[in-house]
């Protein structure tokens, strides 16, 4: 048995900016993906696969919630058979390795679900968003639930609050130099741990400012001038937004990248961002020459995610 595929995402713009109520741009990235599978013989990470899933059963039976409700003795018995999730989507990379299982386990197991070909209401969208942070929850302590629905729904999908969401179009690719990509730090980030140090910061009178008054107004325009094509202002905007994130959110980012970071903001070859909750796992870069940042950043493993 396999099922249907789900893929990674990437939060373009609004890491931590959505938990409080910034705006938000995510979207699909095809090159991972992960299915649900069943064997008779697994192999060791299979097992582990499996066993993950158990706990997660075991979550969702517990679950007290009258929003959904899941086909649970089904599950049971598929987990019995050689459940697993085959997954490329690494872990702990701000990539949405969790939210894709999510999205599958939703498709195959809920009943009356809301599926991809009904009308879409922005009340749909909104109470798919609110089932997926229930059962992301399991993974990280807390869960907005975007990321399993970007992965359900495979659309780009945009943030306006936390009460108000679309799926959107965004500009499609041209063959230019720019480009977005994605930086490999080659290291694993704990999302929880990560959000914790965030929260904890958000105590502080002077970063909530920072926040609200800085962070949010760079990260709204940036995604403003993403869905409209503006490049010029995108890189304008990505470059103050950049230098916001390199000093405030320093804990995220681990120190071996702080003096790359930094010289790209000030060559202006390159901007870095999280991606996702950082402490590890992928950023995001922005370029306006993607060959020549590839040769400043040789060191680095990098993946094209769109062109400019």
């Amino acid at each position: 048995m396999r099922g249907p595929l789900f893929y990674s995402k990437i939060l373009l713009f609004g890491e931590y900016g959505i938990i409080k109520d910034a705006k938000g741009l995510a979207i699909p990235y095809s090159s991972y993906k992960g299915a649900l599978c069943k064997s008779e013989e697994l192999s060791e990470s299979q097992k582990n696969s499996n066993k993950k899933m158990y706990s997660f059963y075991s979550y969702l039976v517990s679950l007290d919630t009258t929003l959904v409700r899941f086909r649970l003795d089904d599950f049971k018995k598929d987990l019995e058979s050689g459940l697993y999730f085959d997954s490329s989507i690494p872990q702990g990379y701000g990539v949405g390795s969790s939210g894709a299982l999510v999205a599958a386990i939703y498709e195959k197991y809920a009943i009356d679900k809301i599926t991809i070909l009904e009308n879409l209401t922005r009340d749909k969208l909104l109470q798919l968003k609110t089932i997926f942070g229930l059962m992301e929850s399991f993974f990280h302590g807390t869960s907005s639930g975007l990321d399993p629905l970007n992965s359900y729904l495979s659309l780009p999908i945009l943030i306006n609050s936390k009460t108000d969401l679309e799926a959107t179009g965004i500009p499609s690719q041209k063959k230019g130099k720019g480009a977005v990509f994605l930086m490999d730090s080659e290291q694993i980030g704990e999302t929880a741990s990560m959000v914790e140090i965030f929260m904890e910061k958000m105590k502080n009178q002077g970063f909530r400012k920072m926040i609200n008054e800085e962070f949010a107004k760079y990260s709204d325009a940036c995604i403003q001038d993403f869905l409209n094509g503006d490049v010029h202002s995108l890189f304008s905007n990505m470059k103050v937004l950049s230098k916001i994130v390199l000093g405030n959110f320093k804990p995220m980012i681990p120190e071996k990248f702080h003096t790359m970071w930094q010289k790209g903001l000030e060559s202006g070859d390159y901007y870095l961002k999280l991606c996702g909750s950082g402490g590890g796992g992928y950023f995001l870069g922005f370029t306006e020459d993607y060959q020549k940042t590839q040769k400043i950043l040789k060191h680095y493993k990098l993946e094209l995610v769109y062109t400019f």
